[in-house]
């Protein structure tokens, strides 16, 4: 299955810019459409889609399921694909999942903040892919379910330290981890699941590069194209 949110783009060989054109089914017209602003997209669209989903699951554990020992939250599994994708703008799903949580699960004040700002450990990850690369995650499963697992992990000792911070005894701020182990797993299965779809477990700019390359060839082999 391929991910392939551009249907055509071309690379300007003076300054190394990208230019994404996608087509326009209504008026078969190419709209011009530049990196920042498919970035910004982008990274809406996997927030967008984080942010429902963890209301729904927020909402089903409160009111459903509220006895259940453990929890499941999507934040790592999103954060961890939107931090290989664009890097620190992974902390923009980390903060709003985490503010969704928080939301409709009827937090305290101070909640928010251990779940907001712990999150933010998550930017921690970022030495993790600068010494092994998104490259080494295609090719060493064990490696990728490392990062999804260590991505919740950060998430949940970040909340855990700023508990601690806060005055919560220590054998709370242990309860982040211990009951948060879903998400681990759930973090570790998605990314499995995305480094085999692609584009999608790959790093934007190289991704783009790669496929206005690849349409270049194609047309330069083409000799009925215009």
């Amino acid at each position: 299955m391929e991910y392939n949110p551009i249907s055509a783009g071309s690379i300007d060989r003076s300054t190394g810019y990208f230019w994404i054109y996608p087509y326009r089914r209504e008026t078969g017209n190419m709209k011009q459409m530049t990196f920042r602003q498919y970035r910004g997209m982008d990274v809406a669209m996997f927030t967008i889609l984080l942010c429902v989903c963890e209301t729904l699951i927020t909402l089903a554990a409160t009111r459903w399921f509220p006895g259940e020992p453990y929890t499941l939250s999507i934040t790592p599994a999103v954060t961890a694909l939107v931090m290989v994708r664009w890097g620190w703008q992974g902390a923009i799903p980390a903060v709003l999942g985490a503010l969704v949580f928080c939301i409709f699960s009827g937090a305290a004040a101070g909640q928010y903040l251990i779940y907001c700002a712990g999150n933010l450990a998550v930017l921690a990850m970022l030495a993790f892919l600068k010494r092994f690369s998104w490259q080494r995650l295609h090719e060493q499963v064990l490696l990728t379910l490392l990062y999804g697992g260590m991505t919740a992990l950060a998430m949940q000792l970040g909340r855990g330290l700023i508990a601690l911070l806060l005055g919560t005894p220590p054998a709370v701020c242990a309860g982040f981890i211990t009951t948060d182990v879903l998400s681990m797993l759930f973090a570790a299965l998605i990314v499995w699941i995305a480094r085999r779809q692609d584009g999608m477990l790959e790093e934007q700019k190289h991704y783009l590069r790669r496929v206005a390359e690849e349409q270049e060839k194609a047309r330069a082999n083409d000799p009925w194209q215009d």
